[in-house]
């Protein structure tokens, strides 16, 4: 009962067209960034190491490297101010959580890739 209560008024707050990405892809995150009185869209590029939630608190992990320092963010899926997410590539993983990559650097943070329909291709 409690939870169908919370559905339903999360509902209202829902994402009606969804991105479609898995763990493992490689993503670019549009942000729109308040800067002031003025916004711009940021992007964010990495791999998503970690979805987890469900309804309105879904979240995601994205991990990238900015001069030999690894950043990871995490996202709200269902927040207004992300404006798209785009998977690029798609990896082969094994795991639901790609935390492993954390200790890893270099040429050992490279995922085999898989070739699927939901990725663009640059």
């Amino acid at each position: 009962m409690k939870t169908e209560l919370l559905d339903a008024v999360e509902s209202k707050s829902l994402k009606t067209q969804v991105p479609y990405f898995e763990v493992g892809d490689n993503v670019e995150v549009h942000c729109r960034i308040k800067e002031g009185n003025k916004t711009r869209i940021q992007i964010f590029s990495g791999i998503v190491i970690a979805r987890k939630g469900r309804g309105i608190n879904e979240t995601f992990t994205v991990r990238r490297f900015i001069a030999d320092e690894g950043v990871e963010r995490i996202f709200p899926l269902h927040s207004p101010n992300i404006v798209n997410v785009v998977a690029i590539r798609s990896s082969k993983v094994r795991r639901a959580k790609l935390f492993y990559l954390r200790e890893r650097s270099g040429k050992a943070v490279r995922l085999r890739q898989r070739h699927t329909t939901h990725t663009i291709a640059k």
